[in-house]
């Protein structure tokens, strides 16, 4: 009896294995008795397992459409909105990241004409442009938030804004309000949130800024829900100081959708989750899909939210296509982005900005 209890204990422990497929990677990570060599470490992450592997497929996928991007495509005769390049990649983003220092890596994408499609909030505007009126400080997460309304400071994560600064913002912006409401009355202009993102962006003439960039290099930036922040406390009360102004967001889902319709092939880079996340995958589903996906975000799918979804529901929805090989990053942005452009879009920078100019 003890012999046969012994034989099924050694069975259980000791069960063979069976064949491992020949193309599975080994796990290695880097070892630094090879010196300090960052973009081998980076290189390193897609071997290294967990989340540093699902930075390095991520990098892989931004790189498969960078690839495809730069493979030239001949528009056809007569029809205006046929693509220019291999791959049309949307960028989208909340809007902590504009007020953290990822601003300056996504500031530099749109520089160099990197991306084609921005999708962010209200506040991945305004925070862009307010940084050109005043500085954001880092602070602490454990800061009292009454003794910070009590001297007039605001706090995102463990960054800290001067109210001073949203002041400063509604004396910048309140007079282009009053243009944009003149040339609709007196010019018949039909201002959308893009349209105005465009003139935002050209009114703050300052190389520091990302719409800045947007506007100098014709890059559309949507926004579909561009009250829902400071901006719209400032038409807000522009409406009662000089009633009329209005955005018509029709116009802009046509834009927008039809810059998914008639890409070539379709690439999403989406940091965060929400409206941003949404946006770009809902316009990629009238083309049944995007080619290349990325998702950098914290969310949990247990709850249903569509910020937490993994790409496997975009697939069933028909957002990205059943063929495409997606990639989810489980990590704050911060953190990973930078890493990601510097072993992609910075690492391709003279082939991506090859007879372009950005003065």
């Amino acid at each position: 009896m003890a012999d046969n209890m012994h034989s099924l204990a050694r069975n259980a422990v000791l069960k063979a294995s069976c064949n491992v497929p020949k193309d599975l990677l080994k796990i290695k990570g880097y070892d630094f008795n090879e010196g300090i060599d960052l973009q081998a470490v980076l290189k390193s992450y897609l071997t290294s397992g967990f989340q540093a592997s699902s930075l390095g497929l991520a990098i892989q996928e931004i790189n498969r459409m960078i690839e495809k991007r730069l493979e030239p495509v001949e528009a056809e005769e007569g029809d205006e909105s046929s693509p220019r390049l291999g791959c049309t990649i949307f960028l989208g983003y909340t809007s902590n990241l504009i007020s953290s220092g990822v601003r300056e890596s996504i500031r530099y994408l749109v520089q160099h004409k990197m991306v084609d499609v921005i999708v962010t909030t209200a506040g991945g505007i305004e925070e862009d442009l307010i940084k050109c009126l005043g500085n954001t400080y880092l602070g602490d997460f454990s800061l009292p938030g009454k003794e910070l309304r009590q001297n007039g400071i605001n706090r995102i994560g463990n960054l800290l804004v001067p109210n001073d600064n949203y002041c400063k913002f509604e004396d910048w912006v309140l007079p282009i309000l009053d243009k944009m409401l003149l040339e609709q009355n007196t010019e018949g202009v039909r201002w959308t949130p893009s349209k105005m993102i465009n003139r935002l962006g050209k009114e703050i003439n300052n190389e520091e800024s990302v719409y800045y960039w947007a506007y100098k290099n014709d890059i559309p930036v949507f926004s579909p829900a561009l009250t829902d922040g400071s901006l719209g406390d400032m038409m807000y009360f522009h409406s009662y100081k000089n009633p009329g102004l209005i955005l018509d967001i029709v116009e802009d889902i046509r834009r927008m959708n039809n810059q998914a319709v008639f890409a070539k092939k379709s690439g999403m880079i989406i940091l965060g989750g929400g409206l941003v996340k949404h946006h770009i995958a809902n316009a990629n589903l009238m083309r049944n899909g995007a080619d290349f996906s990325v998702y950098v975000n914290t969310g949990q799918e247990f709850d249903g939210s569509d910020s937490g979804a993994r790409p496997d529901e975009a697939v069933s929805w028909g957002k990205i296509r059943g063929d495409a090989n997606p990639v989810k990053v489980y990590a704050d942005a911060t953190l990973v982005f930078p890493l990601i452009v510097a072993e992609t879009f910075a690492l391709h920078a003279d082939k991506l900005t090859a007879g372009k100019k950005t003065d």
